[in-house]
């Protein structure tokens, strides 16, 4: 089992950067490929980015896609999601999670078996 940590979120002026970060502890953290979703009020949680173990590859939603850069520090035991050019609808709580199942990287919520409690990112316009 692994346990995961967020931080970094924040308020934010649309147009501006955050970098949130995951901090896992417990089993090998290398031994899980990790994703970040995000959750809307009122709205269902859905895939922002994923990593692969090795950090070889990566997978963004598309409403993200070149503002945001997932990487991962397999020593520190960090995933992190670089968030540039931020938008008012990027305004969520934001969840990193982690996929044990060795099957590369999945966009689907269910693949992941654990969860951060989440850090909240506001976008004013």
């Amino acid at each position: 089992q692994v346990q995961l940590v967020e931080s970094g979120g924040g308020l934010v002026q649309a147009g501006g950067s955050l970098r949130l970060s995951c901090a896992a502890s417990g089993r090998t953290f290398s031994d899980y490929a990790m994703g970040w979703f995000r959750q809307a009020p009122g709205k269902e949680r859905e895939f922002v980015a994923a990593i692969s173990r090795s950090a070889g590859t990566t997978y963004y939603a598309d409403s993200v896609k070149g503002r945001f850069t997932i990487s991962r520090d397999n020593a520190k035991n960090t995933v992190y999601l670089q968030m540039n050019s931020l938008r008012p609808e990027d305004t969520a709580v934001y969840y990193c999670a982690a996929d044990p199942r060795r099957l590369g990287i999945s966009l689907g919520s269910g693949s992941y078996y654990y969860w951060g409690q989440g850090t909240q990112v506001t976008v004013s316009s």
